[in-house]
């Protein structure tokens, strides 16, 4: 069953199109299996955009390094919220939220456990930077790498590109 008839949003691959969690789960580990001894990044990112609501995009970038990537992105649509420590906060935590099932599978399913970094829309030039703090410790807290602006290009390009 395809997660928008469970009322679970669905991710999308520009090459494979719709996909439910499972879908993408299947698609990621066959892409890792065609090359099983190359090393592996997964990076999650959310980005979002306000207007008369909030478009919250999380995009999984299953990276080959050296060697290619795929990336999915998931689309969410939640009331305008104003604050934006609120919603650098809710993007961090879909950003984890997803990390944490994947790699639950992906270790359940008998991979080594992947290197996973989320990539946070936060940086040191903007008026986030005074969350820098707030949002990395949440992330490392939680046994995964951060990274922010300019190195976050998980949330500020790929997510980003999809949130309008």
């Amino acid at each position: 069953m395809r997660g928008r008839d469970r009322g679970v949003p669905e991710f999308i691959s520009p090459t494979r199109g719709r996909l439910s969690f499972e879908e993408m789960f299947a698609d990621i580990t066959a892409y890792m299996n065609e090359e099983p001894e190359a090393e592996y990044k997964v990076i999650i990112g959310t980005d979002s955009q306000a207007r008369d609501e909030t478009v919250f995009v999380t995009a999984v970038i299953v990276h080959r390094v050296g060697k290619g990537a795929r990336y999915y992105y998931q689309k969410q649509r939640r009331r305008k919220i104003e604050s934006l420590r609120q919603k650098i906060l809710f993007e961090a935590s879909l950003s984890l939220n997803l990390a944490a099932r994947l790699v639950d599978r992906l270790t359940w399913n008998g991979k080594v456990e992947p290197n996973v970094e989320i990539h946070l829309d936060v940086g040191r030039g903007g008026e986030t930077r005074d969350l820098i703090r707030e949002v990395v410790g949440m992330v490392t807290g939680s046994g995964f790498d951060a990274k922010i602006k300019p190195e976050s290009y998980g949330a500020s390009k790929v997510a980003d590109k999809h949130t309008k």
